[in-house]
């Protein structure tokens, strides 16, 4: 590895950080601080013509706001993503950082919903998680149970059929967004890592949430800090493939392919360089319909983004890389469609605090447990935008089963225009009175996500790269589909975590990783969780 200069800078070491999501920012964020880097000696190549991968959030008044997600955050679980906005300048306030902008927002947001399941337009009673003594040892079991006898099972191989009609099942598997055919390796890791909300998963008092959009409050942030450092930023430029030189310290990458605007170049990697590499992407193939039009599914025939492509490429070469298809290989299990909704009249966001008794903000999901879709919303404190208006209204919602009929929409989900969407929740919120001026009123935008759960597909040990693999020098798998023991995937926290994992590991520092926050072992959390069980 080359020296660090008398600036504590690392000065002619190069790093080259495939993909533009949130992984790779930190990435490029943690070598920068930890690693003595130069910004002007490390490239981001990101295939779309915007960061911030699924962090995504954008639109206007006029066409509509569009978020494909909202991601929720705790303070305890996410170690990582706290530590790396710690030292990141808030965008709208650049004397605060990015962490003390979030902690002051939450200060004044105080999250404790009151309306968490609706069953036939009335709000449920959520105080009992509603299982029955089989369900209590289910979930004991598999907490107690190990990875490698999981194996590849599926939460319903572990579970009675009873198990996903309770209360904690509805308002689980909405708040993280499992299915039943999912890994129940996953589920046993996400009780694992979220334990201490088992007690107040009803009111989703721990969650805590960024001012704006992800965008707008993390992304921006971060990318504006990196170019200030003078990071270099490609954008429209995919990478293709890696050539590796082998040595006998194993193989190390020599070569990018890429193409930018449809023209091949290739890039030497040095000796001493770092290439990161962010395989797969849970928004790929995304596409968007409108109030009028549904949103297409693109990509059923397997066809994926450039960070698929090149991981499938790697992994056909280099066992060691993972077995991607375990992950896309089945869009059917791994789909699902939210939307946005722009409204200008304020008539929805008032019916729906006197509904649920929730300013917006303060309530979290709303999930109609007799959805044919599963559907849920959730009414974000506004603005949800930077710069949006004081009289436009943004909220977001999603379904989890989009083949099925609506219950007043006798369609699919995903066949569903945004109008049609609006249509159903309007019946489920029993709002037929007003189904009008909201009508009128709203641009609600659909978002279908072919990918967006593949991470909890069914798998066992391999079909993950590690972070760093064995037997290779210079390279880094960083994102949601490498492998990092005991964490939870879906999350910000996992993408940061293989962020900092990986700066740490290909430079050899002697800096440990933001710890993960183990609460099964901790006995006043056990306690409060056996009592929620057992009601």
């Amino acid at each position: 590895m080359a020296d660090i200069d008398q600036t504590g800078e690392r000065s002619e070491t190069r790093a080259y950080l495939i993909g533009g999501g949130i992984a790779s920012l930190a990435s490029a964020a943690y070598l920068i601080r930890d690693g003595g880097f130069k910004g002007s000696n490390i490239r981001i190549f990101e295939e779309t013509s915007q960061l911030g991968g699924s962090l995504d959030g954008g639109g206007s008044p006029d066409h509509g706001y569009v978020i494909r997600g909202g991601r929720m955050f705790t303070y305890e679980a996410y170690t990582c993503t706290f530590d790396l906005l710690s030292f990141i300048p808030a965008l709208t306030d650049p004397a605060k950082t990015v962490r003390d902008e979030i902690h002051e927002f939450n200060d004044k947001h105080i999250p404790h919903s009151n309306a968490r399941l609706v069953r036939g337009g009335k709000k449920v009673d959520v105080s009992s998680m509603g299982f029955s003594a089989r369900d209590r040892l289910d979930l004991i079991e598999i907490m107690a149970a190990s990875e490698a006898s999981l194996g590849s099972k599926r939460i319903e191989d572990v579970f009675a059929p009873s198990f996903f009609t309770t209360n904690f099942w509805y308002m689980w598997v909405t708040t993280f967004a499992f299915q039943p055919w999912h890994s129940a390796v996953e589920l046993k890791r996400y009780l694992h890592r979220f334990i201490q909300e088992f007690p107040r998963i009803h009111t989703l008092g721990g969650v805590r949430r960024t001012p704006y959009n992800q965008y707008d409050s993390i992304v921006r942030p971060l990318t504006t800090w990196l170019k200030a450092q003078g990071v270099v930023i490609h954008t429209d430029t995919a990478v293709t493939d890696l050539d590796f030189v082998y040595g006998p310290k194993g193989k190390g990458v020599e070569r990018l392919h890429c193409l930018h605007d449809g023209k091949p170049e290739l890039i030497a990697v040095g000796a001493d360089d770092l290439v990161f590499v962010t395989n797969g992407s849970m928004t790929t193939a995304s596409s968007l319909g409108s109030m009028t039009r549904p949103a297409a599914l693109h990509d059923k025939d397997g066809k994926t983004d450039g960070s698929w492509a090149l991981w499938e490429k790697l992994a056909a070469k280099h066992a060691e890389f993972g077995r991607p298809s375990v992950f896309n290989g089945k869009v059917d299990e791994s789909k699902w469609l939210s939307f946005t909704v722009t409204q200008r009249d304020p008539i929805f966001f008032d019916l729906m605090e006197k509904f649920t008794g929730n300013v917006a903000g303060t309530g979290g999901l709303v999930t109609f447990t007799d959805s044919n879709w599963l559907m849920s919303v959730v009414l974000a404190a506004q603005p949800h935008f930077i710069g949006q208006p004081d009289n436009i209204k943004v909220f977001w919602g999603y379904g989890l089963f989009v083949d099925q009929v609506g219950n007043f929409v006798n369609k699919k989900m995903s066949d569903c225009t945004g109008e049609e969407l609006m249509i159903e929740l309007i019946g489920h919120l029993r709002f037929e009175a007003q189904r009008d001026q909201i009508l009128k009123t709203s641009n609600c935008i659909p978002c279908m996500m072919p990918y967006i759960t593949s991470q909890f597909m069914p798998r066992v040990q391999g079909d993950r790269p590690s972070v760093k693999p064995v037997g290779t020098t210079n390279l880094a798998f960083i994102g949601q589909y490498c492998e990092i023991a005991d964490d939870v995937v879906f999350t910000v926290e996992y993408s940061v975590r293989s962020a900092q994992t990986a700066v740490i590991a290909l430079l050899g520092l002697e800096k440990k990783v933001s710890p993960l926050y183990k609460a099964q072992y901790d006995l006043g959390v056990l306690l409060d969780a056996a009592k929620t069980l057992a009601h």
